[in-house]
């Protein structure tokens, strides 16, 4: 692997600092995207049997306990129990963008590296081809191993830079389709205790009136 890289050239460098960074990203977007963290299987329940019963603010104080995305939508909804259902609508889009935006975070590293290592790639390519013209013009062609270097150097970057850029195109699709699916799912859920709030919601009392003859 060390021979490969040198007969790479200096352009090996850069794709290669891309994969180590690409890298990084994907094992902190499976870390931080998975179910336990952003959607654990047990908060729904409990906040919603809470609801149930009428406990709201035993509700709302799971849900400031609980460091996920889902329980800090849930507790947007309760703390805005006694607003109008297009109220409570507009708090949950609001901090639903803002955990979108979490979820998405460094996603877009992956696109940006699946961009720039084929570029760089093609660049290590018209380096090692310009290097090899370069033999030719001074030795011709009469010697074939002198041509090897600059050869080498075109082949194994443009190699590098698709074996770089590939797999970070696949992970950086990947989790933008997991990051949608997983907004939509929150924003469901969400929805659903809007209504359940909402039929919680104790009725106005109504204001007696005295009869007309007295």
């Amino acid at each position: 692997m060390y021979e490969y890289i040198l007969k790479g050239g200096i352009l090996m460098f850069p794709i290669l600092a891309c994969s180590v960074v690409a890298l990084a990203v994907v094992l902190e977007r499976f870390w931080s995207l998975r179910s336990a963290k952003v959607m654990p299987s047990d908060i729904s329940e409990r906040v919603e049997e809470l609801v149930r019963r009428g406990h709201l603010e035993e509700a709302a104080a799971l849900c400031k306990r609980e460091d996920s995305a889902l329980a800090r939508l849930i507790g947007t909804v309760i703390k805005s129990a006694g607003q109008e259902r297009e109220v409570l609508k507009e708090a949950v889009l609001e901090v639903g963008r803002s955990e979108a935006a979490t979820l998405e975070r460094y996603v877009g590293v992956l696109g940006t590296v699946a961009n720039v290592t084929p570029l760089l790639g093609l660049l290590g390519t018209v380096s090692g081809m310009i290097k090899a013209f370069t033999v030719i013009s001074i030795q011709g062609v009469g010697n074939p191993a002198s041509l090897a270097g600059g050869i080498s150097e075109a082949l194994i970057t443009t190699a590098a830079g698709l074996t770089a850029a590939i797999p970070s195109f696949l992970a950086y699709r990947y989790f933008l389709s997991r990051v949608d699916r997983t907004v939509l799912e929150l924003e469901q859920i969400s929805i659903h205790f809007v209504d359940m709030v909402r039929q919680r919601r104790p009725a106005p009392k109504r204001v007696a009136r005295r009869p007309s003859g007295e």
